[in-house]
C-alpha cells in the first residue's frame, strides 16, 4: 500500500511538471496563445494515457535506490519523447482518433501536428541536457532507433514476406529502445553502468513482448482503442498475422487479395480475422512473447530482488498472465 501510494505521488509529480513543460511559450509579438504547445496538451494531458515510461522510471530508479524527485524530469522527458512518436505516427498512418478523442491532425492538421511533435522533442532533450548531458547522448540514439523502426514498419506494409527478425526489429525499434532508456536513464543518474545494461536489456524484451501483447490483443478484440482486427483493415503484417500464413497458404493469397484494395470491407475483414485465430496463433504468439519476458527478468539479475526490482518482474508477469486470461475468456465466449 505505501509503494502504491509513493508511485501515484510520483506520477502526480510527473503530471505537474508535464503541465508545466507544456505551457504556452513565445510564439512570437503580437501572437495569443501557442498553437503548437495547445496541441501538444490536447494528447499528453487528461486524456486517460497509461503512463508506462514514467513509472518504468520510476521502478527503475528505486532498483538502484535513487530518490523519486530526482527521477520527475526523466520520467517527463520520456513521456514527451514518445508523445512526439504518437503525434508524427498519426500523421504517417492518417489516424483520426487517439485516446477516444481526434488527434492532432484531425483536429489542427498535419502541420501542426508534425511542428508540435517536433516542439516536444526538442524540448525534452534541452531540459535532458541540463540535467545531464549523458542522457541527451543516449536519447539522441533512441530517437535515431525508433525513427528507422518507424520507417521500417510503414516500408513493411502488405508485405507477407516480412522476415520475423524484421518485425521484431521494429518493436524494439519503436517501444523497446525507448523503455530500455527509461531504465539506463535512471541508472546512469546513480553511477550504476552495470545496472543501465540490464535495465536496457529488459525494457528492451519487455518492449517487445508489451508490442506483441498488442497484436494478441487485436486478434482477441480486447484492445479497448481500435477495432477488432485492425491490422487486417490497416495491411500490418504483424506476428499472429505472419504466423498464421505461414500455417495456412490459403491465408496469404486471401489478404493479398484484399490488400490489393484501398480499404477492406468490414465483413471481409471480419473474416479473414476470424480465419487467423482460427490456425491458432494466439497460442504461438503467447509463446514467443512469454520467451520475451522472462528473458526480460533474467536480464535484471541481481535488481530483481533489490528495491522496486520485484515490481518490474511483477509488471512482465501481469503482463503475461493477463494476455492468457483474455486469451481463455475469448476461447469460452467463442
Amino acid at each position: 500500500m505505501e509503494l502504491a501510494r509513493e508511485l501515484a505521488d510520483f506520477l502526480g509529480s510527473v503530471e505537474q511538471r508535464l503541465g508545466t513543460m507544456l505551457a504556452d511559450g513565445d510564439a512570437g509579438p503580437g501572437v495569443k496563445g501557442d498553437t503548437l504547445m495547445e496541441a501538444a496538451r490536447h494528447l499528453c494531458i487528461g486524456t486517460g494515457g497509461k503512463r508506462a515510461r514514467p513509472m518504468l522510471v520510476r521502478l527503475f530508479g528505486g532498483a538502484v535506490n535513487m530518490a523519486p524527485e530526482k527521477l520527475v524530469d526523466v520520467a517527463v522527458a520520456a513521456e514527451m519523447i514518445h508523445s512526439s512518436s504518437l503525434l508524427h505516427d498519426d500523421v504517417v498512418d492518417a489516424g483520426m482518433y487517439r485516446r477516444a478523442r481526434p488527434t492532432v491532425n484531425a483536429r489542427w492538421g498535419n502541420i501542426v501536428a508534425v511542428m508540435s511533435g517536433d516542439l516536444i522533442l526538442s524540448t525534452a532533450l534541452h531540459r535532458l541536457a541540463h540535467l545531464d548531458p549523458r542522457l541527451t547522448q543516449t536519447a539522441l540514439s533512441v530517437v535515431v532507433e525508433m525513427s528507422r523502426a518507424a520507417i521500417t514498419e510503414v516500408e513493411a506494409r502488405g508485405n507477407l514476406e516480412l522476415p520475423l527478425e524484421r518485425l521484431r526489429f521494429i518493436a524494439e525499434g519503436k517501444t523497446g529502445s525507448l523503455f530500455g532508456w527509461c531504465g539506463s536513464a535512471a541508472a546512469t543518474l546513480a553511477d550504476k553502468p552495470e545496472a543501465a545494461q540490464r535495465f536496457d536489456l529488459f525494457g528492451r524484451r519487455f518492449g517487445v513482448a508489451f508490442q506483441i501483447a498488442d497484436d494478441i490483443r487485436d486478434v482477441l478484440g480486447t484492445d479497448p482503442g481500435k477495432p477488432r482486427y485492425a491490422d487486417v483493415l490497416s495491411g500490418t503484417p504483424s506476428l499472429p498475422i505472419l504466423l498464421a500464413v505461414a500455417r495456412d497458404g490459403t491465408l496469404k493469397t486471401k489478404l493479398k487479395d484484399a490488400w490489393a484494395f484501398t480499404t477492406v470491407n468490414p465483413e471481409r475483414t471480419r473474416a479473414i480475422g476470424d480465419a487467423i485465430e482460427a490456425t491458432g496463433v494466439v497460442e504461438l504468439a503467447m509463446e514467443r512473447m512469454n520467451k520475451e519476458l522472462e528473458a526480460a527478468v533474467d536480464a535484471l539479475g541481481p535488481y530483481a530482488q533489490q528495491g522496486t526490482g520485484a515490481e518490474l518482474v511483477d509488471w512482465a508477469r501481469k503482463l503475461s498472465v493477463g494476455i492468457a486470461a483474455q486469451a481463455q475468456e475469448r476461447s469460452r465466449a467463442a
